[in-house]
């Protein structure tokens, strides 16, 4: 099992990091053709991209928080991170075969 990192942002490793949360691979980008049945992956994907992991039998966890509009669009520090009360949420998330809206 690899514990996965997901995210480009400082503000989020330095979150994790504080937090002490176990990660084995930090990266900024998630090939999902590494990612094995039992990994664990942890931070901010395109639902495509979970719904790619969790087919092959991984965790996904979310990095979740509440931001106020003023903040959108702006790198977060992970002192902005503990503010907003972040935290990984797990989510299984599936894509369903169907028509496109």
């Amino acid at each position: 099992m690899t514990r996965w990192f997901v995210s480009r942002h400082n503000g989020a490793i330095e979150w994790a990091k504080r937090r002490k949360i176990p990660v084995d691979r930090w990266v900024s980008h998630l090939d999902a053709d590494c990612i094995r049945n039992g990994d664990v992956v942890m931070g901010t994907l395109p639902l495509g991209a979970a719904a790619d992991i969790c087919s092959r039998g991984a965790a996904f966890y979310s990095l979740d928080f509440q931001t106020e509009e003023r903040q959108r669009g702006r790198e977060l520090t992970a002192d902005d991170l503990l503010t907003a009360a972040a935290v990984l949420q797990r989510y299984t998330v599936t894509k369903e075969n169907g028509d496109v809206l």
